[in-house]
């Protein structure tokens, strides 16, 4: 099945929680990336079958906008991202996400 991987973007660090802990308990996806992007403005990034990207992706706009202050500032998703993709950018599975790999 193809892979893909989906990102949310929000302001500030309850949203981006909010988002990656509703991504997690709604699809079989795997966090594997984290991060600040620049300010206030933090990035959470999972890897999945698409279907279940896509339904994690859904899910983390809606609880991050739903958090006290919370603000999704931008979501994206990559069905299948080219193997140069996956080895350059910080979105492949490390030794942190391996044992939470859900596929």
């Amino acid at each position: 099945m193809p892979m893909a991987v989906g990102v949310i973007e929000t302001l500030g660090f309850p949203a981006v929680l909010a988002a990656a802990d509703a991504m997690v308990k709604s699809a079989a996806v795997t966090i594997v990336y984290y991060g600040q992007a620049e300010s206030a403005r933090l990035l959470v990034a999972v890897r999945g079958h698409v279907a279940e990207v896509r339904r994690a992706v859904e899910a983390g706009i809606e609880a991050g906008e739903q958090a006290h202050g919370g603000e999704v500032i931008t979501h994206y998703i990559v069905p299948n991202p080219p193997e140069n993709v996956v080895d350059i950018l910080p979105i492949h599975f490390t030794e942190e996400s391996e044992p939470f790999r859900m596929f």
